[in-house]
């Protein structure tokens, strides 16, 4: 039976998960790629974004395959799929990955604004789901057909299903930065509470990867 989960979530020193004003230009806000320097090296990073053979054979890398692999649906948020604010201006904005996304999968995008399915290359599916992360959950597990469903982020919306124990995994990779500002993953957060323990860490020259599980 698939699980809901978190994985391959980059995360600073200091809890910060997304830097300051996202943008067009700043996707992952100011600073916000020095969090994703490991898994942009890796083997996985590579073949996603069309150079295969390319990047780095690491510990960094088994993590990242193990991330990308057994999801059957994808869960984003509103500012995971793009900077457009407010009710969609037209249909010209699909996501930041071009034609082709990375996901493969139904993959289901938690905003206020209705928005028409879109249907792009190599599998994925983006579907608007305006009421609310449950309804999110209940339709992502229905499209993974027993696979797992992935909460891909933002910030905000890895912290909504957190709080409300709907999350059974959890991969961390902790980079070597502090960021000081941004979107805080982590604050205020009793995970204990929410049931979670540490079931695996390992440290490789560029992350600590842990895993925590209920």
């Amino acid at each position: 039976m698939g699980k809901v989960r978190i994985a391959g979530f980059s995360v600073s020193l200091d809890g910060f998960a997304a830097g300051i004003e996202q943008s067009l230009n700043d996707p992952l806000g100011k600073r916000g790629p020095e969090l994703m320097q490991w898994f942009f090296q890796t083997k996985t990073f590579q073949a996603m974004h069309g150079t295969p053979g390319e990047g780095v054979d690491t510990a960094d890398d088994i993590f990242a395959r193990r991330a990308m692999e057994g999801n059957g649906a994808w869960i984003l948020g509103r500012n995971m799929f793009g900077p457009v604010r407010g009710p969609w201006p037209d249909e010209s904005w699909k996501g930041w990955w071009g034609e082709e996304p990375p996901y493969h999968v139904p993959t289901f995008v938690l905003t206020h604004h209705p928005r028409d399915p879109i249907v792009m290359k190599g599998g994925t599916t983006f579907y608007f789901v305006t009421d609310g992360i449950g309804s999110a959950l209940e339709k992502a597990k229905q499209a993974a057909g027993g696979k797992h469903v992935r909460i891909g982020g933002g910030t905000l919306t890895a912290r909504q299903y957190l709080q409300a124990g709907l999350v059974d995994s959890v991969h961390l990779a902790f980079s070597p930065v502090l960021l000081g500002r941004g979107e805080n993953l982590l604050a205020g957060l009793d995970l204990p509470s929410l049931g979670f323990s540490v079931k695996e860490h390992a440290a490789t020259e560029v992350a600590t990867h842990v895993v925590l599980e209920r």
